[in-house]
């Protein structure tokens, strides 16, 4: 062999040596995930997977409606509006019947502002004289929503419509993708002999795989 063929076989053979060792290199430096030297990935690597929300779990959905029955029996409108669904908001119904042409809608910001916001609204009906329901927010909850303390109502129902009167009983027909708890009582005072029963349902859907609140339904004896 020639000088210059054991020269170049030499320099040939240097340069392949060394690719190989810096394939190994820069190969022996890069995390499993692909990711260069100096980037943290712990949170990826032990964050754990939230559990698919079971819809046909019952306790927790009465778990949540008993979060908004707190809220609401605390006047805390900041809290009931974090249970409120994020895009469709919670629709108020003061009547059984939940009918979208006439039922409020508010967001999550509208119920987080309730407490403050003195202006006046149109609410609906009243039932029997079919007068248009005017008031604000905070006079609408105290009539149509909390007006008695629903914490210590003596009937519950998941998904079951404890009484119906006058007022058609739609929920299930208003909210195909819903879920609803109802809380009831048969009478407050003795003398009236039940005339004076009231409800309140809380319609849930789900939304990023947790229980929001889309539905407030009021329900009493009506003419």
């Amino acid at each position: 062999m020639s000088s210059l063929a054991l020269v170049c076989g030499l320099v040939l053979g240097c340069l392949v040596g060394h690719s190989a060792v810096s394939s190994q290199t820069s190969k022996a430096v890069l995390s499993p995930t692909g990711s260069q030297p100096g980037q943290n990935n712990r949170a990826t690597a032990t964050a754990p997977l939230q559990p698919s929300l079971d819809i046909e779990d019952n306790s927790y959905l009465l778990e949540r409606a008993g979060q908004v029955l707190e809220a609401l029996k605390a006047e805390d409108y900041a809290a009931l509006s974090e249970l409120v669904h994020p895009q469709r908001g919670v629709t108020l119904t003061p009547y059984s019947t939940v009918d979208p042409s006439c039922d409020n809608v508010l967001t999550q910001t509208s119920v987080a502002k309730l407490a403050t916001d003195d202006q006046v609204y149109l609410w609906g009906l009243y039932d029997g004289s079919g007068n248009p329901i005017r008031c604000t927010g905070t006079e609408y909850f105290d009539r149509y929503v909390f007006n008695v303390d629903y914490t210590e109502a003596p009937q519950v129902g998941i998904d079951t419509v404890l009484i119906s009167g006058n007022a058609l009983e739609n929920a299930a027909a208003a909210y195909p993708n819903g879920r609803f708890v109802e809380y009831h009582f048969p009478g407050i005072d003795p003398e009236l002999e039940g005339f004076d029963w009231c409800s309140l349902k809380l319609v849930f859907e789900v939304w990023e795989n947790d229980w929001y609140l889309v539905g407030i339904i009021h329900g009493e004896w009506t003419v």
